[in-house]
């Protein structure tokens, strides 16, 4: 008798081999346009809705000379479920991208006090600005990163090198509108965690600025004075703001120096 076996049948497949051919069969899905497109609607819709309804219009400084009594009132009597309301709605201000986060600003200084209004203020802020930053970057990010041109590729690749450095000269210096700042990186391929660090620490000298003014805008109401927000902003302020940005420059600057030492 033949101790031969017929090999003739299907060979076994390694391990390896099956989660290959799985893997081949089984694409990962890619999110749908819908699915992308969906939350940066639902966001259009609602900044559309806010400035059509004229929300952006009760965030002023004669709303809150108003409204003085009844706010300072309830602050006092609430202070844990004011401070949620007031983070809540200027991060909710800050997606919607109304105008009117100076006097915000000022706002949870004349509320809350220097310390805890900046804490707020800075809290929320991030917030607000990180969630425009998801869903710019979940709806048009990779879209327009796959279409760029060679001189937006360069861009992109020189902002990611130095992204916490640029993020906070545009955070420090205000040359670009809030919102601008809060889009651009989101479309360069800046990191999450990089973006959220350079907003959280680039916007603290300004708001500690502007909630000092806030805080001293009490006495400025009792003695039946006019306010401006653009006061606020004197030459010296100017000056500290630009001098920390050229501080957050100097790893950019070594980074050129050392790499042209490198080269020569």
């Amino acid at each position: 008798m033949s101790n031969h076996v017929s090999t003739s049948g299907p060979v076994p497949r390694t391990a390896t081999e099956a989660t290959t051919v799985d893997t081949n069969t089984h694409p990962a899905k890619k999110p749908s346009r819908v699915k992308r497109f969906l939350p940066l609607a639902v966001l259009a819709a609602a900044v559309a809705t806010a400035f059509s309804l004229g929300l952006h219009e009760h965030l002023s400084i004669d709303a809150l000379r108003q409204h003085r009594a009844l706010l300072n009132g309830f602050v006092a009597d609430n202070a844990v479920l004011a401070g949620l309301a007031f983070v809540s709605l200027y991060a909710l201000a800050t997606a919607l991208s109304l105008p009117g986060g100076v006097v915000l600003t000022i706002a949870g200084g004349f509320l809350f006090g220097v310390a805890t209004g900046a804490v707020y203020v800075v809290l929320a802020a991030t917030l607000g600005a990180t969630a425009v930053f998801l869903i710019a970057r979940s709806a048009l990010g990779s879209a327009l990163r796959d279409r760029a041109g060679p001189f937006l590729k360069r861009m992109e690749a020189g902002f990611q090198e130095n992204a916490l450095s640029y993020l906070l000269v545009l955070r420090l210096i205000p040359l670009f509108p809030f919102f601008i700042v809060n889009l651009v990186p989101a479309f360069l391929g800046v990191p999450l965690r990089t973006y959220v660090l350079g907003t959280l620490f680039g916007i603290i000298p300004g708001t500690v600025v502007f909630v000092l003014a806030g805080a001293g805008l009490g006495s400025v109401f009792d003695q039946g004075g006019g306010f401006s927000v653009g006061s606020v902003l004197t030459p010296e302020v100017i000056a500290g703001l630009v001098g920390l940005s050229l501080l957050s420059l100097l790893p950019v600057a070594y980074k050129h120096v050392k790499a042209r030492r490198a080269r020569s």
